[in-house]
């Protein structure tokens, strides 16, 4: 996902506190709202925007995995500067695709896959604009975009939420971990289990600022080797830094 930092005061007060006592009880339901709220008061409310068009997401969301923002937005910027339209990338031999994305990482894994997807397109639709998705009921549209080749349920979360401003919630690495931490999901849940549990935890109408903000909070605080509790305004509702803390 291409957030951006900023500074923010992670000690901020938490008007929604309640005894640790009973915070040990709470189900995910119960926490969701002070969670949420908690998090906007340190990074802000979100102001949804389009980002690219559906395919240009499409195919960005696949440069940005298992890399860096600024790789996949160097990769893409270079795809579209060797191979300037999307029947261009089609037609392209899969080792030229692969050269243009380098910079992004796991080009020979990424190029094969953007290749299916674009003729899977063409194949069925007989072009590239993919704006359907933004009137279609939500479920045909994410019914559709997890049929094309490689595309799982993030990447597809991701077309739909950003691109096509609908109420999908995408799990990335960060959303996941955040949330099993602070027992949102079971700690076992998969990233696939997580987008359907909290689809249904959070309001639609908060899956953009929650995504968002979870995701800054776990780049910036809950961060995957080291969290870092002692900043943290979550650590009421938190699972895990009960755990810590009662060791």
């Amino acid at each position: 996902m291409r957030v951006h930092s900023h500074e923010v005061d992670y000690t901020s007060s938490v008007s929604d506190s309640v005894p640790a006592s009973d915070a040990d009880t709470l189900t995910p339901v119960e926490k969701i709202d002070p969670i949420y709220h908690a998090l906007l008061r340190v990074y802000g409310q979100p102001t949804w925007r389009p980002h690219h068009p559906p395919l240009d997401e499409l195919v960005l969301t696949i440069l940005s995995q298992h890399t860096s923002d600024l790789n996949s937005g160097r990769a893409f910027a270079q795809l579209q500067a060797a191979l300037p339209t999307w029947e261009a990338v089609r037609d392209a031999p899969v080792e030229a695709i692969a050269a243009a994305i380098q910079s992004g990482g796991l080009a020979q894994m990424k190029a094969p896959r953007i290749k299916a997807i674009l003729q899977r397109i063409w194949d069925e639709r007989g072009s590239f604009d993919l704006d359907f998705l933004k009137t279609v009921p939500l479920d045909e549209a994410r019914a559709w975009l997890a049929a094309l080749p490689g595309v799982g349920p993030k990447t597809a979360a991701c077309v739909l939420l950003f691109a096509c401003g609908r109420p999908a919630m995408p799990v990335d690495t960060h959303v996941h971990r955040v949330s099993r931490r602070l027992g949102l999901v079971p700690d076992r849940a998969t990233a696939e289990q997580a987008h359907v549990l909290l689809e249904a935890l959070v309001p639609p109408e908060w899956y953009y600022a929650f995504h968002l903000n979870v995701i800054k909070h776990g780049r910036e605080v809950c961060k995957a080797p080291r969290p870092r509790c002692e900043i943290c305004v979550l650590t009421q509702w938190c699972d895990y830094y009960r755990g810590v803390r009662t060791q």
